[in-house]
């Protein structure tokens, strides 16, 4: 049976939420809907995130950086529940106008600086320290081409193929088989291209891994949407491969847990303001085991 048809009136209205998960967080106008300013740490950084799949690039970039001993890359993570409509709090639009995850402000200038989007930020603070983008031309070129091949294709695995798979209140043909032919498409273009590289740009492991890991990784992991057999995921075994390398990184581990407020209690971290709070989360889990 095909699916029902559903004519477009002249012009459209927003009589009700469209029902589905995150339904009560949608709305087609922007701006805050409540007064709630953010909280501000020690540190100049100051990332308000969730770990997400986007949220989490910007927490794995931070714990890269002090992995490799750059001691400035010091950062407060605060969480916003965004199921809760944090991110509609006058403080977070005035560093997000756009009202998503993740945001950074950096007092270290001044006056501060406000960068948003996840692609935006990893570019930032690879620029202000010179770390996990290459200086020659032609290799962060590369870099920067998977950096945004990544932003234009993640709104068809989130918002496509993610949506009408997992979250949407129906479950119809079209949309599933449209946006799943594109997510397989895109699965094996980084399949072949990780067929001769070791990471996504090349020998190097750069943001391009960091903007592309939680997402892709995790979906052929089976950490979101647990569509991997849905997808054939272990056919693309250089796309495994590469997942499986980079997990193993200590700042891509500690990343995942930065703001993660689900999950095994051993995996998050709901704020993060200091190095030690990674060790106090593993002594308090002796204590409590």
């Amino acid at each position: 049976m095909s699916d029902p048809t559903y004519t477009p009136p002249k012009v459209w209205q927003w009589d009700a939420e469209s029902g589905g998960t995150f339904a009560n967080i949608n709305r087609p106008i922007a701006g805050p809907t409540h007064n709630k300013e953010l909280p501000v740490g020690k540190h100049p950084f100051q990332l308000y995130s969730l770990a997400t799949p986007n949220g989490v690039k910007a927490t794995i970039m931070f714990e890269e950086l002090l992995e490799k001993g750059v001691k400035d890359a010091e950062y407060d993570a605060w969480p916003i529940r965004i199921t809760e409509g944090e991110q509609f709090g006058s403080g977070f639009v005035g560093v997000n106008p756009n009202s998503k995850i993740p945001a950074l402000m950096d007092h270290s200038t001044e006056p501060a600086i406000r960068v948003f989007e996840s692609g935006s930020i990893l570019l930032y603070l690879a620029e202000k320290f010179g770390e996990f983008l290459p200086h020659d031309i032609a290799q962060r070129t590369e870099a920067m081409n998977w950096l945004f091949w990544q932003m234009g294709s993640g709104p068809f695995l989130g918002g496509g193929f993610g949506h009408f798979y997992a979250y949407a209140p129906e479950k119809y043909e079209y949309p599933i088989n449209r946006f799943t032919m594109e997510v397989k498409r895109q699965l094996d273009v980084l399949d072949r291209q990780l067929a001769n590289n070791r990471y996504i740009a090349g020998d190097q492991y750069t943001i391009a891994d960091m903007a592309i890991w939680p997402w892709y990784g995790a979906l052929v992991t089976n950490k979101v949407y647990e569509a991997a057999e849905f997808l054939e995921a272990h056919s693309y075994k250089h796309l495994l491969r590469w997942t499986g390398e980079v997990g193993q990184r200590p700042g891509v581990k500690r990343g995942r847990m930065v703001n993660r407020t689900w999950g095994e209690p051993s995996e998050q971290l709901h704020e993060r303001h200091d190095a030690s709070d990674f060790e106090k989360r593993t002594q308090d889990k002796v204590e409590g085991s």
